[in-house]
């Protein structure tokens, strides 16, 4: 018989701990899951990015970005290899991930002081539905422990836009940011500049477009939508705000180049158009369609990490 506590009596069982956040998107048609996880503090998420990184199971990367650890895992199970460091200082992996109904189940396993974090600290986040541990778990010291952690299934929900300023005001990636902050549905999770051809004759000052990612489930969708559209409209300078919506983990490959491209060589407004109807990317004129490519290629390189800030000749 296993034992299923709530956040609330997690807490009251081990004490206030750090985690702030802990979010799985999943993406079902690929088999991909990407976990977000906040920390109170950058050392314990290090500690864990190095740790789960050995271990495997699970996980395919893992990285971290100011006090969140970023983890791109598949659903199904594996054997973790936590490695003789786990004789001397413990471990801690991801051994499993599962998606049940509208829930995410992924299946913690650790050792020693690693036993704590995925014991204590993830079981009590809000984000949490309910913690399953087996009989006899214990954390600390010498023990070894399993935890199933059971979370809202979410889907990640990009939208992107351009062409919302003019030479004389607004700037496209403030409009963004204030929008991804203000969304009342989903949970807002990351903001990016987009740098386009700076050669783009009809460019107001930077020629940038943005992009805000969402966790959301699937009811959500609608009222985020809603929201982002309804706030374009709203704080737009110009006539021609276009927006895009994707939803998935995994941004299709031609959709990445396009927005390489954009880059570089100046396109059109149908080659956004195909680009968009190839990757399953929904485009809405709010107040035109200039923006479209802009729109079309933030998507595109959403998921290029600092490239998406910069043009080719910046990474030679």
């Amino acid at each position: 018989m296993s034992k299923v506590l709530r956040p609330s009596e997690v807490e009251e069982k081990y004490g206030k701990m750090f985690c702030k956040r802990y979010l799985t998107m999943v993406d079902e048609g690929s088999g991909a899951v990407q976990i977000v996880e906040r920390c109170a503090s950058r050392g314990p998420g290090e500690w864990d990015v190095v740790n789960r990184r050995r271990a495997g199971g699970a996980l395919r990367s893992i990285r971290m970005e100011g006090d969140t650890i970023i983890m791109d895992a598949e659903i199904g199970e594996w054997e973790l290899s936590f490695g003789p460091v786990s004789r001397e200082v413990g471990g801690q992996g991801l051994a499993a991930v599962r998606v049940e109904g509208d829930s995410v189940v992924t299946v913690w396993r650790g050792i020693a002081g690693a036993t704590v974090g995925i014991g204590a600290c993830i079981p009590q986040c809000a984000d949490v539905i309910e913690a399953r541990y087996p009989d006899g778990f214990k954390i600390g010291g010498a023990h070894t422990a399993s935890v199933e952690i059971v979370t809202p299934k979410a889907v990640r929900l990009i939208i992107g836009l351009d062409d919302t300023d003019t030479k004389e005001k607004g700037a496209s990636w403030v409009t963004a940011l204030k929008m991804g902050l203000s969304c009342p549905a989903g949970t807002f999770i990351d903001h990016k500049i987009i740098q386009l051809n700076p050669d783009v004759p009809s460019k107001t000052t930077n020629c940038c477009a943005s992009a805000v990612s969402f966790a959301a489930r699937e009811e959500e969708i609608p009222a985020i939508i809603e929201h982002c559209r309804d706030f374009i409209e709203r704080e737009s300078c110009s006539g021609g705000s276009s927006m895009t919506v994707f939803k998935g983990l995994r941004i299709p490959e031609p959709l990445r180049e396009f927005g390489w491209r954009a880059k570089s060589v100046l396109l059109s407004e149908g080659d956004a158009i195909s680009a968009a109807a190839e990757s399953g990317v929904q485009i809405i004129a709010v107040t035109g369609t200039a923006g479209v490519i802009g729109a079309v290629a933030a998507i595109g390189c959403f998921d290029m990490g600092g490239m998406a800030a910069g043009i080719p000749e910046d990474f030679e």
